[in-house]
């Protein structure tokens, strides 16, 4: 049987079927199928009498709570018959419903079920429909204080009343006893009982006695149940006609979840609830009067309207299932759900409460990001260590402004090597230079054949060309033959001392095959020395479109003077020279002057007396060179004394420029010249491990480098340690001391690493 409790979970409404009872007959046999001639008026009728009667009881008592007591059917009528008239779909209900009324009644074993009906003088088959009647009535009371199961427990009584009857009667109304009692009535009309008493009775034989076999069941198979899916939720409600069940059986009920109501709608609604009349519950009186009698106890009709089958009640249709208006919440906080899920409400948040939840997530947040970004500063590799001048970066020395006597013509310029200019005068314009073009021929030659010291060179044989050219009238040449040879050196004293054009020629076209040729390597010397405003035509000077101005022929002289041979020869104020007849003479006539030497002098016409000279003088015990240049001496009556008048004027500056020029103290021992900086903040100081004097004159202002002197700069080191140097002046005026860490150079610390930025 499929009870409520066992029904599938399903959205779907399943209706209770009846179930099948099936009972065990006894086996057919041959002595059954044949013909007696037993009368009506028997022994064993009167015992079908009695049992059908107590069946009627039975069946009166299971209807006593729902009405008056019914007469009992004839004793005439067998009890097989009746129960074979009754349909069968309405036994098994009653047999159903009995079944279900029985569930809360203790189970008896079967062995004493099965004692009592076989004891029928120990106790009468009326004993039974008692209990049910007892049992069918203290249902009722439990049923009172809900109505909607008053027609449940009716039934239930009713079902139960019918199947302790048919229980009864089983053993007793087989198919076979049925068969022998509708056999009489077929074959020959009843006997009266007068007509019994006076005829003898045959007796009967002895029939086996009935088994009683137990009920076969069976229960509906639980279908598989889908997952389960959040579906509206639906509440059904049980037809008034089921009996509800026992605390036991009885399932949970579903109550939908509501919101929260205010404390005032709850006092407003049990205000309604206490002014709304209550109705009556129903009496068991009234409810056993509204119940209807049970079809066993109802009188048996005679004839055909006997045999009709009464048909079976409608089974209650289930009401339509009821929806719940309730609406799914929209999602809770992440707080708010926890807490109900903990069930734990939340504390009402406060701004201390707020404050202190949010330093809570935070500070854990914070810290992983602060110990991130101490490791990374930790790991990140230290900046590159800088050397800083911290000590003034110019020198000025004393004296006042230097003054020198530069001549009032043409233009000129005055600069000591490697220090820096003394001053320059006049226009600074490109201007010929006559023979001062030759120090730039001897320079290519020296350059692409060098010599030095005792070296004298290849020798060169002098052509026809160059002969001829020495018998010029109207420019110095040197009286050489063709076919002699003379040393690279001889032909270069020729070309310098006594400014010799022929000897220039031939220097060109043995260098570079041609003039023109050597005319370009001039050209390109003076690009490389930065003689940007330098034009050479021809390798003497002879031409006038050979120009040149005051600063690039400085540039010219810094250059040339590095060659000792060079310097050996223009320093010369005459030489003698094998296969000439006499004595070559210097055209510059103040090479005997003190620390005059050199260089070129040059004459014409349009470039006036030209003199390119050098000059030294010693200071701190060292010999410092100045360079110097007069272009443009005009202010003479002839060439010759153009010539002289730059040779004078030159000489005045020479000498004024060797009293000004001189030595001062720039840098101290142990002074402090500038710092090693960490990159971090850090900086550690560095010191002059020597005095420094720099070569100057009144006036003149100096810088002061600071360097690595090539050297990586370390991130630790001592006091003491060499890590640069400090310097004045360029080239050969360059003047440098070593510079020293003051105290130990240390690595950045840990705060300087951790609070760096960049």
């Amino acid at each position: 049987m499929l009870r409520e409790s066992d029904a599938p979970s399903s959205s779907s409404v399943q209706v209770d079927q009846p179930t099948a009872v099936f009972k065990t007959l006894a086996p057919r046999t041959p002595e059954d199928d044949a013909p007696t001639a037993k009368p009506a008026a028997t022994p064993e009728p009167e015992e079908s009498e009695d049992s059908e009667e107590t069946e009627a009881a039975t069946e009166a008592g299971a209807g006593a709570a729902a009405g008056p007591e019914v007469a009992s059917e004839p004793a005439t009528e067998p009890a097989s018959e009746s129960a074979a008239q009754e349909p069968e779909s309405a036994r098994l209900k009653a047999a159903v419903a009995a079944w279900v009324a029985t569930a809360d009644e203790p189970e008896e074993p079967e062995e004493a079920v099965r004692a009592e009906s076989d004891e029928p003088g120990d106790e009468p088959e009326d004993a039974e429909p008692e209990d049910a009647e007892s049992a069918a009535a203290e249902s009722e009371p439990e049923s009172e204080p809900e109505p909607e199961s008053e027609s449940e427990s009716e039934s239930e009584s009713e079902a139960e009343a019918d199947d302790e009857a048919g229980e009864a009667k089983a053993p007793v109304d087989s198919w076979f006893a049925a068969r022998k009692a509708a056999e009489p009535s077929d074959s020959a009309p009843t006997n009266s009982p007068d007509e019994g008493d006076d005829a003898e009775d045959p007796e009967p034989e002895p029939e086996p006695e009935p088994v009683d076999q137990p009920t076969t069941m069976f229960k509906a198979v639980r279908l598989p149940v889908a997952p389960p899916v959040d579906q509206p939720t639906t509440a059904l409600k049980l037809p008034p006609g089921l009996v509800a069940d026992s605390d036991s059986e009885r399932t949970s009920t579903f109550v939908p979840l509501r919101a929260d109501i205010p404390a005032e709608q709850k006092a407003e609604r049990a205000r309604e609830a206490a002014q709304t009349p209550k109705a009556p519950a129903p009496t068991p009186a009234s409810t056993s009067a509204s119940r209807p009698a049970p079809e066993a106890a109802r009188p048996a009709a005679s004839g055909p309207a006997a045999a009709a089958p009464v048909p079976p009640a409608p089974a209650p249709a289930y009401v339509e299932a009821e929806r719940t208006r309730q609406q799914p919440l929209p999602p809770l906080p992440p707080l708010d759900l926890l807490a109900e899920l903990t069930n734990t409400p939340p504390p009402p948040p406060t701004p201390l409460r707020t404050t202190m939840r949010r330093v809570r997530i935070w500070t854990p947040l914070v810290l992983l990001v602060l110990i991130v970004f101490a490791i990374v500063q930790m790991v990140r590799p230290l900046p590159a260590p800088v050397l800083t001048l911290s000590a003034a970066p110019t020198f000025t020395f004393e004296g006042g402004e230097l003054k020198l006597p530069f001549p009032t013509e043409g233009q000129g310029a005055v600069e000591v090597e490697g220090v820096g200019s003394m001053g320059t005068y006049g226009a600074q314009k490109p201007a010929p230079i006559a023979s001062v073009t030759k120090t730039m021929t001897a320079y290519v030659i020296l350059r692409d054949h060098p010599i030095k010291g005792s070296q004298k060179g290849p020798e060169i044989e002098i052509d026809q060309k160059a002969e001829d050219q020495g018998k010029a009238e109207h420019e110095s040449t040197a009286p050489v033959q063709a076919g002699q040879t003379y040393t690279q050196k001889e032909l270069l004293q020729l070309l310098m001392i006594p400014s010799a054009n022929n000897v220039a020629r031939l220097l060109a076209r043995w260098d570079a095959g041609s003039e023109a040729a050597f005319v370009d390597k001039m050209n390109a010397a003076a690009k490389d020395l930065g003689m940007t405003q330098s034009t050479y035509t021809d390798p003497s000077g002879l031409l006038d479109s050979t120009v040149s101005t005051p600063q690039d022929q400085l540039k010219l002289a810094k250059a040339v003077m590095q060659y000792d041979v060079f310097r050996e020869i223009v320093n010369s104020p005459n030489a003698t020279i094998e296969g000439l007849p006499r004595r070559i003479e210097n055209n510059n006539n103040i090479l005997l002057q003190p620390g005059v030497s050199g260089i070129k002098t040059g004459s014409s016409t349009p470039a006036g007396g030209n003199l390119l000279w050098s000059a030294n003088t010693i200071v701190d015990g060292q010999n410092r060179r100045i360079l110097g240049i007069v272009m443009g001496a005009k202010d003479a009556a002839d060439l010759g004394k153009k010539l002289q008048l730059a040779i004078d004027n030159s000489l005045k500056v020479i000498q004024q420029a060797q009293k000004d020029v001189t030595s001062a103290v720039v840098v101290r021992k142990g002074q402090v010249l500038g710092h090693i900086d960490d990159g971090l903040g850090g900086r550690t100081p560095v010191v002059a491990t020597k005095e420094l004097k720099a070569i100057g004159w009144p006036g003149l202002e100096v810088k002061l480098e600071l360097t690595d002197g090539g050297k990586l700069l370390p991130h630790v080191g001592t006091a003491g340690d060499v890590i640069g140097q400090v310097s004045i002046g360029t080239g050969a005026g360059k003047v440098s001391s070593p510079v020293a860490l003051q105290r130990d150079l240390v690595e950045p610390g840990f705060d300087k690493k951790l609070t760096r930025v960049g």
